[in-house]
């Protein structure tokens, strides 16, 4: 299972067909993605193979449109007779739907043409006895750091390849292939009744570029460690420090925030805030799509539309929106060519490390896990379980868990006092630890 089972020209003449039949069906307009993917994947628990799994999709998404009206259909079966009835099917819904003002392609100035190589695929060839092995170094890595690291949730690694084609009625072709792999390992520290988890891991376009399945579980370890004896902690209002794999998902709240689906539903606290001061003055956000090997780099967003450097929030103001072209046309704007998410969205660091921004806070809370879904996207209220360590005169004093920080995200946006330099890439998002001035933090 070393390939592909399609040609990247039998895709491309297959999304071209669809094109065809619809034409043919009497559709003014469609678009189509045919994609194909492969894997394998094991995890292993106590030097023990848990699951091995192999994995082998592929599938092939139809939109048509009848001027304003649209129908979707998608199948898994590539027969002829098979895609002609996904577009039959496709049809059938679009004839039977209300038509809806923003529905329809990207505008044809906006669609990419062209190639540009982002360097997105490097295959593994790692047989199952080598992912079982490396799973198994992984963990092997955690549990010799402690004897009190004896016991894990396991220790997995992931091998993923991909190709797609994507089309539509407007003269746009594109696709290309793509590899992630991954490892991962989630240890226990015991201590007596005390039982401590915590995970690493790390994700890649290439296997070259993965931490060592040693620095993955040992790192996992320390983690799981530092977290014995942990305290709860009394009501009080303090600076809160997120350190950068959660930082991560206050980037994340932006995103959503600022994207046109929750903008045009008037669910979002950023609702006819462009141009405003989101943030303090040194703080910058900028989106790179062709950052090479990047895992969400792509020369074109999932309308087709060319993707493009730019600052989303700058000098703290924020600058744009995240915008597909049925999302912009919603809102009487143009696409940012987000259809389909960000693209390499990196908040840029400062100059200190996350020992000096531990030192810088002072006396607060360092958050290293959080839990639940806790944020109003409507009002910007955000309150979420969290688990960490509290600090005293800019050192480490204890973990802590069992506690609830609790805030606005303006509020907390623009009480964000530093960046660290710190950066974790996470999927499409990159940040250092972020410390924010002030949250509410409950506890007993």
């Amino acid at each position: 299972m070393s390939d592909f089972s399609h040609s990247a020209a039998s895709l491309r003449q297959l999304a071209t067909d669809v094109l065809a039949i619809a034409r043919e069906l009497g559709a003014s307009d469609c678009q189509t993605d045919v994609s194909e993917a492969w894997g394998l994947s094991v995890s292993v628990r106590r030097g023990e193979v848990e699951t091995i799994e192999h994995n082998r999709d592929k599938g092939l998404g139809v939109t048509v449109y009848f001027g304003q009206r649209r129908g979707h259909a998608s199948s898994s079966d590539f027969a002829p007779a098979a895609v002609r009835r996904t577009v039959e099917a496709a049809v059938s819904i679009a004839r039977q739907t209300a038509e809806d003002d923003a529905a329809g392609l990207a505008e044809p100035a906006r669609l990419f043409h062209g190639e540009r190589d982002l360097d997105l695929y490097h295959p593994w060839s790692l047989s199952v006895d080598e992912a079982i092995e490396l799973a198994c170094r992984c963990e092997a890595a955690a549990f010799a750091v402690d004897a009190r690291v004896n016991n894990s949730e396991g220790a997995s690694v992931s091998v993923q390849h991909a190709q797609f084609v994507a089309a539509n009625s407007a003269g746009f072709i594109g696709g290309y292939p793509t590899t992630r792999h991954s490892m991962s390992c989630v240890p226990l520290a015991i201590d007596g009744e005390d039982m401590q988890r915590d995970d690493w891991y790390d994700s890649k376009r290439a296997a070259a570029d993965l931490l060592t399945p040693e620095d993955i579980g040992e790192h996992a370890a320390r983690r799981a460690l530092a977290r014995l004896g942990a305290r709860k902690l009394k009501t009080r209002q303090c600076p809160v420090l997120f350190e950068a794999p959660l930082a991560i998902s206050l980037l994340g709240n932006f995103v959503h925030a600022a994207s046109g689906g929750a903008l045009y539903r008037k669910a979002s606290f950023l609702v006819d805030r462009l141009g405003e001061q989101l943030f303090p003055s040194f703080l910058n956000i900028y989106e790179d799509p062709f950052i090479p090997r990047g895992l969400a780099s792509s020369p074109f967003d999932d309308d087709g539309v060319a993707t493009d450097a730019r600052e989303v929030v700058r000098d703290g103001i924020l600058q744009g929106w995240f915008l597909s072209s049925y999302t912009a046309r919603k809102l009487g704007l143009s696409t940012t060519g987000n259809a389909g998410g960000s693209h390499n969205l990196t908040v840029a660091p400062g100059p200190d490390d996350l020992p000096a921004l531990i030192a810088k806070m002072e006396r607060g809370l360092l958050v290293t896990e959080l839990l639940g879904q806790g944020v109003n996207y409507v009002t910007g209220d955000y309150s979420r379980g969290a688990a960490g360590f509290w600090v005293e005169k800019g050192k480490i004093a204890y973990p802590v868990h069992e506690v609830t920080i609790a805030g606005n995200l303006l509020d907390m946006f623009r009480g964000i006092v530093a960046v660290g330099n710190d950066v974790l890439v996470r999927g499409g998002k990159r940040s250092g630890s972020i410390l924010i001035d002030q949250m509410t933090v409950a506890g007993h």
